[in-house]
């Protein structure tokens, strides 16, 4: 019997191809690549009118757009941060010369417990880094109070959550700044990108300086910058997918509705984003095993890749964890309880737009123990 193709974790959409050449042959007959050219612009404008959010600074990539917002804020000493995220969220702090702290985080939401937050607060923290986890808001009121009150800088790493929106408005807007990824396993992708959200124009103009090398104009460079610059390759792939996110997105609520109505009733399962939410993206379908399950964590794995399907432990290891944090008090597994057993017990499945529903009932069965 022939073998089925393997099913990912996730796979990048791409643009129709006929709505992608004629932009590639834009840049041919120009011979611009980059430094802010004319699609660049273009697409920061078409992505300003999508997110409703209308102060942005397109990057090369969302690390890079963390590392600018922390050096923006003059971020040096400490920041608050989550321990369950991608390694990036610590990285980022120390590139920018500052120290991670890690607080708990909340056991339904995954995402930071701002109790927890404000606990761990001393005089020489500067900022926090919250990530919306999955896409699922964080407690964006609390954690603004928060900062509010201790003169913190708020910084959402917002990598999983392109948008999404609740009551308020666009989650992006949240907090001092926002940083989304345009990874390619990202709900909308360039290939490789990001975006800064900035709250007003002269921080916009700030942020676009930093990143390219803290140059002003031809004569002046009033501060060391580095190079964050997205190349007119990457604008051209994000305009010409951008006007078809939307279906993607509504594709992936279907593929989340199936897994929810095939796993919802499975003892010792708990669905963390269960579908339905109004404004949510459904970037990942994670799951929790627990106690009642009848198989371990990593027995389930081997059953999914023994069928060929690669499910992912995100996020396990825990940032805190890792040889270059795993020393800091803050790392300490007794102080982040909800932390270890989340990283112990999650399992992403496999969801993107355009995956097969007869791969998605394997999956499903494998899980159920059919």
């Amino acid at each position: 019997m022939q073998r089925q193709p393997p099913v990912y974790v996730t796979k990048p959409i791409l643009p129709p191809m006929e709505a992608f050449l004629p932009l590639l042959q834009e840049i041919w007959e120009s011979r611009i690549l980059t430094n802010n050219g004319p699609l660049l612009q273009r697409f920061e404008a078409a992505l300003a009118e999508y997110l409703g959010a209308e102060h942005l600074s397109v990057v090369a990539n969302a690390t890079l757009g963390l590392l600018l917002s922390l050096r923006h804020k003059g971020v040096t000493q400490e920041v608050i941060t989550t321990p369950f995220s991608f390694a990036a969220t610590g990285h980022v702090i120390r590139w920018a010369g500052a120290e991670p702290v890690f607080a708990d985080i909340d056991p339904q939401t995954l995402n930071l417990d701002p109790a927890e937050v404000e606990r761990r607060i001393t005089p020489r923290t500067q900022a926090i880094l919250a990530v919306h986890c999955y896409g699922t808001p964080c407690e964006t009121d609390a954690l603004a109070e928060i900062a509010r009150r201790h003169g913190l800088a708020l910084i959402y790493d917002a990598a999983h959550a392109f948008g999404v929106r609740t009551a308020q408005g666009p989650l992006c807007t949240a907090g001092d700044l926002s940083v989304l990824s345009f990874h390619a396993t990202k709900v909308f992708n360039t290939f490789e990108g990001g975006v800064i959200v900035a709250p007003d124009r002269e921080t916009k103009l700030a942020l676009d300086r930093l990143g390219n090398f803290g140059i002003e104009d031809e004569d002046t460079i009033p501060e060391a910058g580095i190079n964050a610059k997205m190349s007119e390759l990457g604008a051209a792939a994000g305009l010409a997918l951008l006007p078809h996110v939307d279906a993607a997105i509504a594709a992936r609520a279907q593929v989340a509705a199936r897994y929810a109505e095939g796993l919802g009733d499975v003892a010792g399962l708990r669905l963390v984003c269960p579908p339905g939410r109004s404004g949510h993206n459904s970037y990942a379908f994670p799951i929790l095993l627990g106690p009642d399950y009848p198989l371990s964590r990593t027995a389930l794995i081997e059953r999914l890749r023994a069928a060929g399907i690669f499910a992912r432990r995100y996020f396990h290891p825990l940032i805190s964890d890792l040889p270059m944090y795993r020393d800091l008090p803050s790392a300490a597994p007794g102080g982040l309880p909800v932390a270890c057993d989340a990283a112990a017990r999650i399992l992403c499945l496999p969801i993107y737009p355009d995956l097969k529903e007869s791969d998605q009932m394997r999956i499903i069965e494998i899980v159920r123990g059919s």
